[in-house]
């Protein structure tokens, strides 16, 4: 997907918010305030009488009172409403494990969704809303960054700018990546806690990915074949979790150039695991430096 430079983008962004959504509360006023037109929206009817319609994907590009628009990765935009009904939900923690139901005010700009609708006579209406928590804490990020600019330096600006622009990034056409290095951490069996030599890797791992340009970072955990599928997918995902805490909280890497981490139990063996020096090997999280192929080399 190509997106519009960024002051192209700022100013259609800006545009989008300022015009009324079609079937949106709106007045159009003279300078001296006499309202010449107002239109009204009508409130949809319970959800459990209308019928199913499209499932939409992409990100929040503008939002109107209870209208949201979301834009898909091929362009086109699309507007639901929002109702009391609208069932909002974040996955918890960068790994999915847990949900927390949330509020209409959570639908922020910039906000990557997945959103299930129903259809009614005013358009389509939003059953579900879905979003990872991590993209929810980005979008705030951005938010918060945008509501200093006035009193910010240019510099500022450009760098909240290319916040937006990363998240936005994950519905783009940047699927495909450049492995640019990988540093791997290792763990004691059944344990998820840092040595003093992983903590001054993964930094020097940072560091070295702070000098490329338009790096990402995606984190993999694994486990060696000790234990149940259960016990090391989760051993697997709490390791993921607390490199990419670590990279985030100690080396200063920004959330928005991370992708999502996971665990992959012990799968993908790095060595034999019928040996204690193989397992030892399998016990890692590798954090893998990447470059989008559409932008490497830019």
């Amino acid at each position: 997907m190509n997106f519009l430079s960024t002051t192209s983008k700022s100013l259609a962004i800006a545009a989008m918010l300022a015009a009324p959504m079609v079937g949106a509360t709106a007045q159009q006023t003279t300078d001296n305030g006499e309202v010449l037109t107002t239109v009204y929206a009508p409130e949809p009817p319970a959800l459990e009488g209308l019928a199913e319609g499209p499932d939409i994907e992409g990100f929040i590009s503008a939002r109107q009172g209870n209208r949201v628009q979301v834009t898909a990765a091929d362009g086109t935009s699309t507007i639901v409403t929002v109702t009391d009904e609208t069932n909002i939900r974040a996955k918890g923690g960068f790994l999915g494990l847990g949900r927390e139901t949330l509020g209409a005010d959570a639908l922020l700009n910039g906000l990557p969704v997945e959103v299930e609708t129903r259809q009614w006579d005013g358009g389509l209406v939003a059953s579900r809303v879905r979003f990872s928590d991590s993209d929810l804490e980005t979008a705030e990020m951005i938010r918060s960054g945008t509501s200093q600019r006035f009193a910010a330096n240019e510099m500022a600006i450009e760098e909240n700018a290319q916040a937006t622009e990363a998240l936005r990034s994950r519905f783009g056409d940047i699927d495909q990546y450049n492995i640019k290095a990988t540093t791997n951490v290792y763990f004691d069996t059944g344990r998820y806690n840092l040595s003093d030599q992983a903590r001054t890797e993964l930094c020097s791992a940072a560091a070295q990915a702070e000098q490329m340009d338009n790096a990402l970072l995606l984190v993999v955990g694994y486990t060696d074949s000790t234990g149940s599928y259960e016990i090391n997918q989760r051993l697997s995902e709490q390791r993921a979790a607390r490199v990419v805490n670590y990279l985030q909280q100690q080396c200063g890497w920004a959330p928005y150039r991370m992708l999502t981490p996971t665990g992959m139990a012990e799968s993908d063996p790095a060595a034999d695991n019928s040996t204690e020096f193989g397992k030892a090997q399998n016990r890692r999280v590798a954090v893998n430096v990447l470059v989008s192929k559409s932008v490497d080399g830019l």
